[in-house]
C-alpha cells in the first residue's frame, strides 16, 4: 500500500524524509490494527518526492509544503475515525520533524482506494477478499 510523501525541499531539514516515512508507516499500520503483521508491513510501501522551491503551489501561488497521499484497497482508510487519526497524525509528524517551521496549514494529505481486484502482493492480483485473507493470516 504505497504512501507518497510529497515535499518542497527544504521543508525538513535533511535526512528527516527516512524518518518522516517510518513514523507514518507506523502510525498507518497501528491505526488499522497491524503493527507488526508480518504480511502487511513489508507491503506497506512508500517513496519521496522532492519538488524544488517555486515549482509547488497552493491556490495558484508558490508555496512550500508537504503533502502525503495513500493508495489502498478500499478496506483501508475507511473508516473516518481512521482517516482522522492517521492523516492527523502525518500530519503532527512532519509538522514536529521540520522544527516547527512547516505549518500544518501547508501540509495537505489524502487517500485514493484502488480498484477491487487490482491490488498486488507477490505478483498476484487480490481481490479485496484474498487480501484480508492473507492480512489475516499474519
Amino acid at each position: 500500500m504505497p504512501i507518497t510523501l510529497t515535499l518542497t525541499k527544504g521543508v525538513l531539514p535533511a535526512g528527516q524524509e527516512a524518518e518522516a516515512i517510518s513514523k507514518i508507516t507506523e502510525s498507518f499500520l497501528r491505526h488499522h490494527g497491524l503493527g507488526g503483521n508480518t504480511v502487511m508491513t513489508p507491503n506497506v510501501t512508500a517513496h519521496v518526492v522532492f519538488v524544488e522551491k517555486g515549482h509547488s503551489f497552493a491556490g495558484g501561488k508558490p508555496v512550500d509544503g508537504a503533502w502525503v497521499e495513500t493508495r489502498t484497497p478500499s478496506f483501508a482508510l475507511a473508516d473516518h475515525e481512521v482517516q482522522t487519526a492517521f492523516f492527523g497524525e502525518a500530519t503532527q509528524i512532519l509538522h514536529d520533524l521540520s522544527g516547527g517551521t512547516l505549518s500544518k496549514d501547508r501540509i495537505w494529505s489524502n487517500g485514493v482506494h484502488a480498484v477491487d481486484g487490482t491490488w498486488n502482493m507477490d505478483g498476484i492480483a487480490m481481490s479485496n477478499n484474498a487480501l484480508g485473507e492473507a492480512i489475516s493470516a499474519g
